[in-house]
């Protein structure tokens, strides 16, 4: 009878120990799931924040539109690559926003004249500067107490590569061959820039990595150094490719290298420095808007948005081919960011070689 009872209670203790078991179990699971919710929560929550914050931005850039004309001030003269890009981008922003677009040429004093203009403007969105690195170079070159940082900064446009070294193709077949003649003759030959501007610290760069000394010489605008070149007067000239292609392709012009990282397919049949045993390549030519530094999100979000689907257009892509340029949309951030390098590069290459 009492080993009956003892088994009856053996197994009774059973029975609990293995419900006592499962019921771990199961709260084990029942704990483990809420953390996974609130997990799965967490990342919903994080996600839709992100849609949210996209999504008022956009409803933002939406609701704001220029009251008026606006202004695009150009730091350089009519015809060359800045100015003729800027009235691509007038036409079609007008096109596709119904807003009337003017550039404005505001040359002079490297670029500080049309920079000046734009800092003392309204910030309400009808007045941007256009152009490359020629707030840093100012900067650089002592010109002026500021760079990009004056600004309030937004997307860019256009690329073109770093200027590329030409010369006339009678004296001088390859790049081999120029650098053994300026090695042979330091200081004598030539080479065409403006003092301060973009091609000069190019060109600084240039000597110190090739070895060689060059006469810098100010000779003025593109066209003023083509007309220099032709006439035999300067033996090197930094040039874009939409001034010179016509030179190159009749031959009149051999281009040396390219000082860029890698070739780009505007010019992809011309070699780089780095390629040909130069060590050393320069910022490209990044076409991006700077606005007074008081503007509002709103004017740059609608701007941001402008650009990018311009850029993006076909009939935006075929206007900037057509004058040899490379479409190149950047966020206001990452334009900020190529900003920094530009400046970062060319004040290194000033502080340690510029006289």
């Amino acid at each position: 009878m009492k080993k009956r009872m003892l088994a009856t209670v053996l197994v009774g203790a059973m029975a609990l120990s293995m419900t006592a078991c499962g019921g771990s179990e199961k709260a084990e699971t029942t704990t483990a799931a809420p953390a996974a919710t609130e997990v799965a929560k967490t990342e919903a929550a994080k996600e839709e924040s992100s849609e949210a914050t996209e999504a008022a931005k956009e409803e933002a850039a939406s609701d704001w539109k220029p009251e008026g004309t606006v202004s695009i001030v150009v730091p350089a003269g009519a015809g060359g690559d800045t100015d003729l890009s800027a009235r691509v981008f007038a036409q079609l922003a007008k096109e596709k926003t119904g807003v009337d677009f003017i550039v404005v040429n505001s040359n002079g004093a490297a670029g500080s004249v049309a920079a000046n203009q734009v800092l003392a403007a309204a910030p309400d969105g009808t007045t941007a500067l256009y152009g490359h690195a020629l707030v840093n170079v100012a900067n650089v070159a002592g010109v002026t107490d500021y760079n990009y940082t004056a600004f309030k900064i937004g997307p860019s446009f256009a690329l073109e590569p770093a200027q590329q070294l030409y010369v006339f193709s009678d004296k001088y077949k390859d790049l081999d061959a120029f650098i053994e003649a300026a090695k042979a003759a330091p200081g004598q030959l030539k080479a065409c820039t403006e003092v301060g501007a973009y091609t000069y610290y190019e060109l600084l760069g240039f000597q110190e990595a090739a070895g060689i000394e060059l006469d810098l010489v100010d000779a003025g605008s593109t066209s003023d150094k083509i007309a220099a070149m032709l006439s035999g007067q300067i033996d090197l000239m930094p040039g874009p490719y939409v001034n010179c292609k016509d030179y190159l392709e009749s031959g009149q012009f051999t281009c040396l290298a390219a000082p860029t990282d890698e070739r780009y397919d505007l010019i992809a049949d011309i070699p780089t420095l780095k390629e040909q045993g130069v060590d050393f390549s320069y910022p490209n030519q990044e076409f991006s808007f700077y606005f007074p530094p008081e503007t509002p999100d709103e004017v740059i979000d609608w701007y941001d948005a402008l650009v990018k689907e311009i850029v993006e257009s076909e009939e935006g892509q075929q206007a900037l081919a057509d004058l040899q340029m490379m479409p190149n949309y950047l966020s206001p951030e990452d334009t900020a960011a190529v900003e920094e390098a530009t400046y970062t590069t060319i004040k290194d290459i000033a502080d340690r070689l510029a006289k």
